[in-house]
């Protein structure tokens, strides 16, 4: 039990500085994509933020809202969710998987005009019986690829029946190779909570990279 609350407590110190990282590093020409992926023995979870800046706001509402009545309707929502949707690729041991939008928070267009509008996507893909040993999950956003900043990480697992080994990014994070262990019966804890704090240093360190070396990767308002 102590474990646990030890992994949580590394997870949510981590999520924080690193949101707190992107939100200062926000450009207002940028659309930043984070996404978070959780690994389970029978699926695959995906919550992904969509942030876009100021500047492409108008863009961003065009493309939402395609009749142009100023109302972001249900079947727009839905629209949208499956063309981002459409431009992420997960693979599980070289194997696509099919993901399915299982929820959506979409904000007012008023919001995304002042630059604090994020949609959110959830989504999950269902995976066969598998066997207990190592496997590969590939995660690849190609969505709007112009004027986008890229975000990935993995969350610890909620079933002690996985164990997440390591994470593998693309400099843009716009891929993330998750590697894990998926065993019969429960797995020590202790993994995940140093997995959990290896993670964050990743994150804050390609955020550092992106700040210092060029302009055009300062972060824009979302979080992680």
């Amino acid at each position: 039990m102590r474990a646990a609350r030890s992994t949580a407590v590394a997870i949510a110190l981590t999520t924080a500085v690193a949101a707190s990282v992107a939100l200062s590093a926000h450009r207002r020409d940028e659309y930043l994509q984070a996404a978070r992926l959780a690994v389970e023995p029978d699926r695959v979870e995906l919550e992904l933020d969509l942030t876009p800046g100021i500047a492409v706001a108008d863009a961003t509402i065009a493309d939402l809202d395609r009749d142009r009545d100023g109302v972001l309707s249900a079947g727009e929502k839905r629209a949208y969710a499956g063309r981002v949707l459409d431009n992420v690729v997960l693979e599980l041991d070289g194997r696509s998987l099919d993901v399915e939008t299982i929820g959506s928070t979409f904000p007012g267009l008023n919001d995304f005009r002042r630059g604090e509008g994020t949609i959110q996507l959830h989504a999950v893909a269902a995976l066969q019986p598998r066997l207990d040993r190592d496997h590969h999950l590939s995660f690849r956003n190609t969505n709007q690829r112009d004027g986008s900043v890229y975000l990935a990480n993995a969350l610890v697992p909620a079933s002690d029946r996985v164990t997440v080994t390591a994470q593998r990014r693309d400099p843009e994070q716009r891929e993330l190779t998750i590697d894990y262990v998926l065993r019969s019966g429960p797995a020590a804890p202790a993994p995940s909570w140093l997995l959990s704090v290896l993670a964050g240093v990743a994150i804050l360190a390609a955020l550092r990279m992106r700040l210092s070396s060029r302009s055009v990767r300062r972060p824009i308002d979302g979080r992680y």
